[in-house]
């Protein structure tokens, strides 16, 4: 794994930690769910069309 992609993972390990012992467990699984909803939601048709047809290790290009 790069060094950006064990960050992102560290600091997602750290923050899922700290999310559940600062918020009840229903609101730390509904922001562990909704945010990466609502920011695909955000996106246009045409990048949700494209983020479902590339695979994860195309998205870095």
């Amino acid at each position: 794994m790069s060094k950006r992609a064990v960050a992102v993972a560290g600091g997602a390990a750290v923050g899922v930690v700290l999310l559940c012992q600062l918020l009840p467990f229903w609101a730390a699984i509904l922001v562990i769910v909704g945010v990466p909803a609502l920011a695909y939601l955000a996106l246009d048709p045409s990048q949700r069309r494209r983020l479902r047809r590339v695979s994860g290790k195309e998205l870095g290009r």
